[in-house]
Parts: C-alpha cells; structure tokens; sequence
C-alpha cells in the first residue's frame, strides 16, 4: 500500500491502563536489552537506544503536558481541513522546545476505533508553539490522533510522551473486522512476511522482510532516518507505541525487539521506503 495524502483529525479519550513493551538492540550479536527494574520510569515509546516501555497515547494530558486542538473535534467526512493544535507545559505556556527524532520534532499518527485508516502525518510548527496541518477524515466514526513528541521536563532532561485526542465524523459508522493473524501481508506492490513473534514478558527479536515477484528485497531506502517504523496500536484500548528498528539490516531484514507483558491482540503498521515511496505492511497479532 502506498501512504497517500493526510487524512485525520482528533478529540477527548479516557486515561486507560496496562502496557506493550517494545525494546531496541543496537548490536545483534549481544541479544535483546535487559530490562530495568520495575520501579524504573519507563518512555512510552524508543526514538533509538534500548528501551522497553509501556503502550501510551491513552490521555490528552501527561507529566503536566497537554495537547489542546484549536478547532471542535466534530468535523464532516471526506473534507480537508486546517487542524491546528499546541501542547500545553506544566507551566500552561505553549511548548516550542522539541527534540527532532528521525528527521521530525513531531510524529502525528491517526487511527479509527477499528484499527482502519492509519495515517502517519507531519505537521508544522509555528514560533508561538501552534502545530498545523491540512487533514482529512475520509469516513465516519470516531477516530484518535496521536501527538507522539520528545520535549524537556521542569529538570530540562528529555521527555518523550504521546498524547491524544479523539474527532467524531457524523454518519452511518459500521465498524470493520479485523483481517485474521497472518505472517505474509501485501503492500502493492511488495510482499512483507514476520519473523518472530512477541511473547508475554520476553523479549523478542521480530524481523519484516520485503520481497518483489518472490525475490528479497535487498535494497530498502532510509525513511526518517531509519529502514523502517513500526506503530503498534492495541485492540480496544487503543494503547499507543511506534518504535525503530536497529541502525542497519540484518540479513536483509528490518530487526526490531518486543516484549508483550500481557496477552491481547495487536495491530502493527510497518512503513518502509524503495525508489523514493513510502510503502505500508499491516499485520494483526495475537499474544497469546
């Protein structure tokens, strides 16, 4: 599938529970990171370096921040619009001090309620700390935003959070069913299979390999900086994490580490690049 243009918009959610882990290795040969005690603040997601952390985007607000949309966030189906939005510091003054990571200051990711219509958008900042981009909800339901961003706390250490908020689009919303667990997926006109498998509280390496016609695909470009991304959105909760795989290809393979600390089913979004177009996998996963 290749990514088209921006298509999303956002609204309240509920502050929920439970987490996915997911864990980075730099070194392939050292094996999964170990992970810290249970009393360690974790990140809710990897923006590089080892790190195992719970799923997140359940809340508008965390660790004092808060993402506030300019605009209600009951918007009509199919129809592009301005969404702007800032992000609120403890101190209620807009944030404008961001770490870029993997090429951007700001991952802005959009689901609906039954794991359909993922978009992985961009917006822009302007110098008074507003967000900004042209988006649109091609279908009716109710759908989250993700504002998935690494700041600095009152301490001035880095800080990365992933905050959301839900839009309703008015209309007659059946929702769809998700396709069953299956280890080879298309995005036309690549193949893309899953090598591995998460387990409850191990973690473990998983490998996405892409073929043309039946033959690997060797060659995949850097995207953001990285062989590929994975957003990884749990079913019903809609818990949150997008993490990047090693810093090269191993065996011809984009490596990434997972560890699930509780069974429940899954939905990975694997994007990668080749001749310059973005390309997007989609897989459900069944922890067990």
């Amino acid at each position: 599938m290749v990514l088209k243009g921006p298509l999303v918009a956002a609204g309240l959610v509920a502050a929920l529970l439970l987490g996915f882990g997911i864990a980075r290795a730099t070194d392939s040969a050292a094996g999964p990171p170990a992970a810290p005690p249970a009393s360690t603040a974790i990140p809710s997601h990897s923006h590089g370096g080892a790190v195992i952390g719970d799923l997140g985007g359940f809340s508008l607000s965390a660790a004092g921040f808060t993402l506030v949309p300019a605009q209600p966030l009951t918007v009509p189906a199919g129809v592009q619009q301005r969404f702007a939005f800032k992000i609120l510091g403890p101190d209620g003054v807009p944030v404008t001090r961001y770490v870029p990571k993997h090429d951007k200051p700001m991952h802005f990711i959009a689901i609906k309620h039954d794991l359909s219509g993922f978009q992985h958008l961009h917006p822009t900042m302007a110098a008074d700390g507003t967000w900004a981009i042209p988006l649109s909800l091609p279908t009716p339901g109710v759908w989250r935003l993700y504002a998935d961003f690494v700041t600095f706390d009152q301490a001035g250490q880095q800080l990365p959070l992933t905050l959301a908020v839900e839009a309703t689009v008015a209309g007659s919303y059946t929702p769809l069913a998700l396709p069953p667990p299956s280890r080879t997926v298309d995005a036309d006109p690549f193949t893309v299979t899953l090598e591995g498998m998460p387990q409850v509280n191990a973690t473990q390496p998983l490998s996405l390999r892409v073929f043309a016609a039946g033959e690997p695909v060797g060659d995949l470009e850097r995207y953001l900086g990285a062989y590929g991304h994975l957003v990884v959105i749990r079913d019903g909760d809609l818990g949150y994490l997008h993490v990047h795989p090693e810093d090269q290809l191993v065996g011809g393979a984009v490596k990434f580490w997972l560890s699930a600390p509780s069974p429940s089913r899954y939905r990975m979004y694997f994007e990668f690049q080749k001749s310059g177009t973005v390309h997007r996998a989609e897989f459900t996963v069944d922890v067990p």
